[in-house]
């Protein structure tokens, strides 16, 4: 029987996403899911739903258990096959509140801070702590396991895995698939297009749209002019703003579409989000704070969506267009898929370093994940990748290493930090952070 293991169960709307994919899917639907977090009670709600989609969707063909607490995780983990990782360390409160509001009183704001920056670099360490042990106990109880990493930041996380954890990983987001239908869409193209042929690479959250085309027609040209045509009207003063000024504005700029969406986009480069420029916020419309605001809506929409998945007898699921019940029926029944994931370089793009963690197309098969070669980006997209490159190769040998100075040199290289401060603020925000994460417990021991 197949084990799938899901860290961070209590997501249980991700939970559904994913496991509910699984249990539409023939070779999946008589495995066995352990289902492991620290929250009881969000535990007990994601098992009651799959419970749900377990009687409704398959005949209750599954074997479902749950696991509470880190004294119970290599329970959870022992003999799988597959472990789904969807944790978020420290939660809203009290992380993410201190993500943004000690920046904000150096005078660096942020919109989502997930990936790289003062915000990503410290979720990149508070989480690190708690994936060490989770590769440990992997090693230890089932080594030949295919470890899909969902959490950010995605590079540094899966990067860490790779080359300090010994595991068998790939790291998945969500913007590659959707990435050439969303832009098709914002600029009234996809009706007219449907479906196109895509290539897409870099790193998560800055991979590249380098081809899109019809047929063989490449469509870049016509793209272009209707994306400068849009941003151009929107930046008018009195102009109808929409929500992804920034990345037709690199568009324009550097050639190319990248995959993450604007309000992320934002805040990876020095151009959109400055002090001495304030109104490029608005000029852009610039979500500062929106993922603390995302944290809080979703929070409460939580509540009032709880029953309607935990308590519904008739919950159903349709298979979604996220990428892991793919790859597990890939591995399973040597039926091929390529997806867009995240692996280590090894060469793949040509110009960026071989131990970065890159995004690019992948084949999936009994033997696993297999990255595609896809050669040199075009010098600036390469360019662009590495200013983020940097950061992560510092941050995965600070978290490695626990070394204080090293964080710092990963946040004074940052793209946007080090566009707002000096080098003397930068060290003294990152000690207010380590200060603050340290009383929370959530990071320790650097020094």
């Amino acid at each position: 029987m197949t084990k799938i293991t899901f860290m961070g169960a209590g997501s249980t709307v991700f939970a559904k996403n994913i496991l509910g994919d699984c249990l539409l899917t023939d070779c999946l639907k008589d495995a066995e899911y352990a289902l492991y977090d620290i929250d009881p009670d969000r535990l007990n709600e994601s098992y009651r739903m799959l419970c749900n989609l377990n009687a409704n969707i398959n005949g209750n063909k599954a074997k479902i258990s749950t696991h509470l607490a880190v004294r119970n995780r290599r329970a959870a983990l022992r003999g799988a096959d597959f472990v789904i990782n969807a944790i978020q360390v420290g939660g809203y409160e009290p992380s993410t509140v201190v993500d943004f509001e000690i920046p904000k009183k150096y005078g660096l704001r942020q919109t989502i801070g997930d990936t790289i920056g003062i915000g990503g670099i410290f979720r990149a360490l508070r989480t690190i702590k708690v994936l060490e042990g989770f590769a440990n106990d992997v090693r230890a109880v089932c080594p030949n396991a295919w470890f899909l990493n969902y959490t950010n930041p995605m590079s540094i996380l899966t990067g860490y895995l790779l080359r300090k954890g010994g595991v068998k990983c790939v790291g998945l987001c969500h913007s590659v698939q959707v990435c050439a239908e969303q832009l098709l869409r914002e600029l009234d193209m996809w009706e007219k297009y449907n479906p196109v042929t895509w290539k897409i690479a870099g790193i998560n959250h800055m991979a590249w749209l380098l081809e899109i085309s019809k047929n063989g027609k490449d469509l870049y040209p016509e793209i272009k002019k209707a994306a400068d045509k849009k941003n151009r009207n929107a930046r008018k003063k009195d102009g109808e703003k929409h929500n992804d000024m920034v990345r037709l504005e690199m568009l324009k700029h550097f050639g190319y579409y990248n995959t993450e969406s604007s309000e992320h986009t934002a805040e990876y480069h020095p151009y959109f989000i400055k002090s001495n420029y304030p109104e490029l916020i608005e000029e852009f419309n610039i979500p500062l704070d929106e993922y603390p605001r995302r944290c809080v809506n979703q929070i409460d929409a939580w509540r009032k969506q709880r029953d309607e998945i935990i308590n519904n007898k008739k919950l159903s699921h349709k298979r979604t267009r996220e990428y892991g019940s793919y790859i597990l029926e890939s591995i399973l029944t040597d039926k091929p898929c390529e997806i867009g994931g995240n692996v280590l370089n090894n060469g793949l793009i040509s110009n960026l370093p071989s131990n970065a963690v890159v995004e690019v197309p992948c084949l999936v098969n009994r033997n696993g994940v297999q990255g595609c070669y896809v050669g040199d980006l075009p010098l600036a997209c390469a360019a662009l990748n590495m200013t983020h490159i940097n950061v992560h190769e510092l941050v995965i040998e600070a978290a490695a290493t626990h070394s204080r100075q090293l964080v710092y040199q990963a946040a004074m290289l940052d793209p946007h930090t080090r566009s707002e401060l000096t080098l003397d603020d930068i060290k003294a925000l990152c000690d207010a952070m380590f200060e603050a994460h340290t009383r929370d417990g959530m990071i320790t021991d650097y020094v």
